[in-house]
């Protein structure tokens, strides 16, 4: 490995791969970067508060702080490169002694050495509601200033605020080369520029047992004595249970093994198909043990009961798209599985997975029955009418 691959981030890259990931189609409007800039700096607020309430208990303080210290620094960018104001000249008006060349690193703004605040003290929060008055004294200004005068406003009040960042994350013992590294590979993970899907969970498995790359799968409803049950089908042949919502109230739960089969067909991931099919990687016992046991089929059955009662309140997330899902939903889903293999799996596929199962979800609910195609080769799921 080079010594190119260690070079540290300097705040003109930092600058130019946030200005990439700045997708939002509101015409370069400010509202929405000055609303994130003022709700992140709520959020550490937030986690503060947390750690208060909470000292023993809570154990996401240390890590969330250098989260939402990534994310106060990236809106902080949006915000300079919608008012034409370059990132670099706004840390260096902050703090002159850094100097005024191009290649300005972010470690350059801290000391070498910090020590990291296991605890938020007295002077992190004060810094904090400081940083939060700066921002709503930025908010007003650019609310009662023309554009022309905006820019030079603009500047003065980022400096500001950029020095009282600095100080933040001194307080904090965490430095924003850090903060930005994990809030560029947030982004990357939740909303990359190009989606490069990764090979196989089970490439490295033997032939007999890996998931299917195709699957067709039959799912339909029929009475028996009286009662409505779920029924499926592969190769004409019969398998699994039969279903019912196993619910006070009915909401077509039955289906929702096209949940399981997006998993399967997306993420190349899924214990509960495993199992159905015999498809345990016994070759390998500690995968056999570990990530197509009893243990992980919970894991899979828990989250895909979690998303239900998140996707009931969303009109089964009907009319959304990849990027609409909430971020929240997918940071949950990455905490269910980990320590499993689908931990690796990026969010931007989870939510592939996610959409695309309930696509056939509503499908099935509307129609009664329906033909899954699964295509491990595409990460894709497509449903079609079963006469």
């Amino acid at each position: 490995m080079t010594d190119e691959a260690f070079a540290p981030l300097t705040i003109a890259d930092y600058a130019a791969q946030a200005a990439l990931t700045d997708q939002r189609s509101d015409g370069g409007s400010l509202a929405f970067p000055l609303l994130g800039l003022f709700g992140e700096t709520g959020s550490l607020l937030s986690e503060v508060k947390k750690k208060q309430r909470d000292r023993a208990s809570y154990r996401g303080y240390a890590g969330a702080v250098v989260e939402e210290l990534g994310d106060v620094l990236w809106y902080l960018a949006a915000v300079a490169s919608r008012v034409n104001v370059r990132l670099s000249d706004v840390f260096v008006e902050a703090a002159p002694t850094i100097g005024t060349n191009g290649h300005i690193t972010l470690a350059s703004l801290q000391p070498a050495i910090m020590p990291r605040a296991g605890e938020p003290t007295i002077a992190f929060e004060r810094t904090l509601l400081k940083l939060a008055g700066e921002i709503g004294l930025l908010v007003m200004d650019l609310q009662e200033q023309g554009t022309e005068t905006r820019n030079h406003l603009s500047s003065s009040r980022l400096a500001v605020i950029a020095r009282t960042l600095i100080q933040a994350a001194n307080e904090a013992g965490v430095t924003l080369e850090a903060a930005a590294v994990k809030n560029l590979a947030k982004i990357a993970d939740r909303w990359p520029r190009e989606r490069h899907y990764p090979a196989p969970l089970d490439a490295n498995a033997e032939p007999e047992e890996r998931l299917p790359r195709r699957l067709t799968i039959e799912i339909f409803e029929r009475q028996v004595r009286g009662r409505t049950f779920v029924f499926q089908r592969c190769n004409g042949i019969n398998i699994g249970d039969r279903l019912t919502d196993n619910a006070m109230a009915a909401d077509d739960y039955r289906f929702h093994d096209a949940f399981h089969y997006a998993y399967v067909a997306v993420l190349g991931w899924s214990p509960v198909t495993r199992a159905l099919f015999r498809l345990k990687r016994k070759s390998a016992p500690k995968v056999d043990e570990a990530q197509d046991g009893a243990r992980a089929t919970l894991i899979e059955e828990g989250i895909t009961t979690w998303i239900f009662g998140q996707a009931v309140e969303l009109d089964l997330f009907a009319g959304m798209k990849p990027g609409d899902l909430p971020f929240d939903l997918l940071k949950h889903v990455r905490q269910f599985v980990a320590g499993y293999e689908a931990e690796r799996c990026p969010l931007w596929l989870w939510e592939e997975a996610i959409l695309q199962g309930y696509a056939a979800f509503r499908f099935l609910r509307e129609h009664r029955r329906g033909r899954l195609i699964l295509d491990l080769d595409k990460h894709q799921m497509t449903i079609e009418p079963l006469s």
